[in-house]
């Protein structure tokens, strides 16, 4: 499996920056290439969540499945059709610096195996291969992550501040 791994520190309460992540409505608002969600269940694990992706010819609607939630600590989802990938969102209390009142480090992991694509799920255009539209996607993944990251921390926040991302991209181990 591949996988992309972000962290970084948020100046808020770990149960505010919780109430927030687990909204997955929302991320469509942080997102370039996502369109719309749309959820079927209480946001509780079991909670599935239709996901709408266009990018360049390409529209997609993901569809994925909250696995796990402890409350203030983490958040698990999985992918439920065409392709293996699963992730979560963690939250660690950590020491605020000088000047704030609260941090909280926020971690976001996503791991999928390119090979378990369902090549049919997708019409490609004519001369375009699978291969090339997974090579394409996997920068976008990581610069996707990069920018929901930062424009949900301007939101929490409530003001636009540099945001210092650790960004780990390798094949999963787990």
């Amino acid at each position: 499996m591949d996988a992309v791994e972000l962290q970084t520190v948020v100046y808020a309460p770990r149960a505010e920056l919780f109430d927030f992540l687990v909204d997955f409505t929302r991320y469509a608002r942080y997102s370039k290439y996502l369109d719309g969600v749309e959820g079927f269940g209480d946001g509780r694990e079991g909670t599935e969540y239709e996901l709408t992706f266009s990018w360049w010819k390409l529209s997609y609607t993901a569809r994925s499945r909250v696995t796990e939630i402890d409350p203030q600590t983490r958040i698990a989802w999985e992918l439920t059709k065409d392709i293996d990938a699963h992730g979560y969102w963690k939250l660690d209390d950590t020491t605020p610096p000088d000047g704030e009142t609260d941090a909280t480090t926020v971690t976001f992991r996503a791991a999928f195996a390119p090979d378990s694509a369902d090549t049919t799920a997708i019409p490609l255009p004519t001369l375009v291969s699978w291969d090339w539209v997974i090579e394409k996607a996997k920068p976008k993944i990581q610069s996707e992550a990069e920018r929901v990251v930062r424009r949900a921390v301007k939101d929490i926040e409530g003001t636009s501040r540099p945001v210092e991302l650790e960004i780990t991209t390798r094949p999963d181990s787990v």
